[in-house]
């Protein structure tokens, strides 16, 4: 498997830099994956980055991370809170998942506070904005 890493991205994700900028900044998604990159090349780390707005995508993506990747770091968006598919494609991966999140999912409504993923995952990265994804990229490193 290597050094590649596979970051997926969740519904509405492509918004960001105009969605809801006071609760999840002002980057956009390309921003984000050009942090990732540049964290990625400083570790020695290939880096595949994705986003969909489709759940089912989002499982064909988690699928064939099994193939080559050696961690999946995840930000399912609001699949996190309702997708029993996207729990059950990670729980068949042999490799550490971490979930991040933007903002602090447990500070917002309650809806959020429940997460599919967590049971799974290897860590949970919540609240830092961007800089969860390479805190994750880090602790992959490690």
């Amino acid at each position: 498997m290597g050094n590649k890493i596979h970051i997926l991205n969740g519904p509405n994700l492509n918004l960001l830099g105009t969605r809801e900028p006071d609760i999840y900044g002002s980057q956009t998604l390309q921003d984000i994956e050009n942090l990732c990159q540049e964290k990625c090349d400083a570790h020695g780390l290939k880096l595949e980055f994705s986003q969909s707005n489709d759940e089912g995508a989002l499982v064909d993506l988690i699928q064939a991370s099994s193939n080559d990747a050696s961690a999946l770091i995840i930000n399912a968006g609001a699949y996190t809170h309702t997708s029993i598919a996207i729990h059950d494609a990670l729980k068949s991966l042999t490799i550490p998942i971490i979930e991040v999140h933007l903002s602090n999912i447990f500070a917002r409504e309650s809806f959020r506070h429940h997460s599919y993923i967590s049971p799974l995952a290897k860590g949970v990265i919540c609240g830092f904005g961007s800089q969860g994804y390479l805190m994750a990229i880090d602790a992959v490193a490690q």
